[in-house]
């Protein structure tokens, strides 16, 4: 079915007004064409390409790690955020429950938001975090094989340690068939990191989080690791948390000079938890125990004592704080939380821009850059 929508169309190169014409569920063209079919117009508001989130783990009273029902809802409610399509981020569980679990999590029934792969946020970590124990594994081929599986027809998505042992033997598995591997939780050195990069280790999550910086070993010489050694390589991207305490926006800053013309670049995640987009309370994080947010969208928080253990942010949340806390406009923000993952993820010739022949995944935003319409492969499926 045609149906055509005018508006501010926002692109990489600025904000226009003009037409998209959508063919069932793809753009069938952009800009000052003639409208192909029934004719919606949106009036001042903008059409911004759907947001793509690479790091998330619940929202409202939804957690993946709760099981098929949760996920489905997850899948629901996001569009009320902007967000078309999301990795959901899985916690680990211990060897032999992680495959099966995965294995009824990539037979969910689902509709609204588009599942992308299965972040898996685990087990070959080095450090834990707000994660279980459980996180912690050594090099295991077999336990790689079994998790890229389970979640098939999806794809499995790894989050590593480059500092993990035996790392090495497990990059050529995770990243067959181009599929990207992130690095994250780590205290690793330069040349372990550089080597990660080699095999195959091309993204970095959350960074700043949970990436300690190493230890001083002589007075008045400032000691590299992984941030550096990954903000020195260019076909490295990396994504942040921009809630305004996870990570100063400063670095983030930093990120884009570096990165700057590099793959994917910089993006923008909310590694939200249960509870995000609700009032303040506590919620229950798998078996971590509880958290707390102490306002609406705040960082969440271990109650037990005081860590952080993910956000409370959405997507339009985290484009909005993008354009205050970095200075920059609405073009450019949306780059960060919608082109620039799809382009992570390798989706970047289908997804994350108004161009003719992608997906039609995109959002109408009021003045205010509030949420009114989330539209998914040509149909709308939120509307406020």
């Amino acid at each position: 079915m045609a149906i055509t929508l005018k508006g501010n169309i926002v692109t990489g190169e600025g904000i226009q007004k003009g037409f998209i014409n959508l063919d069932n569920s793809v753009i069938s063209s952009v800009g000052n064409v003639v409208p192909e079919g029934d004719l919606l117009d949106v009036g001042d508001s903008f059409i911004v390409p759907g947001f793509i989130d690479l790091h998330i783990h619940g929202i409202h009273y939804f957690l993946v790690d709760n099981g098929t029902d949760d996920l489905s809802g997850m899948c629901r409610i996001l569009p009320k955020y902007g967000v078309t399509g999301f990795l959901p981020t899985v916690a680990p569980r211990p060897s032999g429950e992680d495959a099966a679990f995965l294995s009824g999590l990539s037979k969910t029934v689902t509709e609204g938001a588009e599942i992308l792969g299965f972040h898996l946020e685990g087990p070959f970590l080095k450090l834990t975090g707000a994660l279980p124990p459980d996180a912690i594994s050594e090099s295991d081929e077999s336990r790689v094989e079994s998790l890229i599986q389970a979640v098939k027809p999806f794809r499995a998505v790894f989050s590593v340690s480059p500092d993990v042992k035996g790392i090495e033997k497990l990059l050529p598995l995770m990243t067959r068939g181009n599929i990207p591997v992130f690095m994250t939780h780590t205290a690793a050195s330069v040349k372990e990191t550089q080597i990660a990069i080699e095999l195959g280790a091309r993204h970095a999550t959350h960074f700043y989080d949970v990436f300690p910086c190493p230890e001083v070993q002589e007075p008045g010489v400032r000691p590299c690791g992984a941030v550096e050694a990954i903000l020195a390589d260019k076909r490295v991207s990396v994504d942040f948390i921009l809630d305004g305490v996870h990570v100063d926006p400063v670095a983030v800053k930093m990120a884009q000079i570096c990165k700057a013309g590099g793959p994917g670049c910089v993006c923008l995640i909310t590694d939200s938890n249960v509870g995000a987009g609700l009032d303040p309370g506590r919620f229950n994080f798998f078996n971590a125990g509880e958290i707390e947010f102490a306002y609406k969208g705040s960082p969440a928080r271990l109650v037990e004592n005081n860590a952080l253990a993910g956000s409370g942010l959405t997507m339009d949340q985290v484009m909005r704080n993008a354009i205050s806390f970095l200075d920059i406009g609405l073009p450019e923000a949306v780059q960060l939380v919608s082109t620039n993952p799809s382009g992570v993820l390798g989706l970047g010739n289908r997804k994350g821009k108004l161009e003719k022949g992608f997906d039609a995944d995109f959002v109408i935003l009021d003045r205010e850059l509030n949420v009114l319409q989330t539209w998914i492969s040509g149909k709308c499926f939120f509307e406020k």
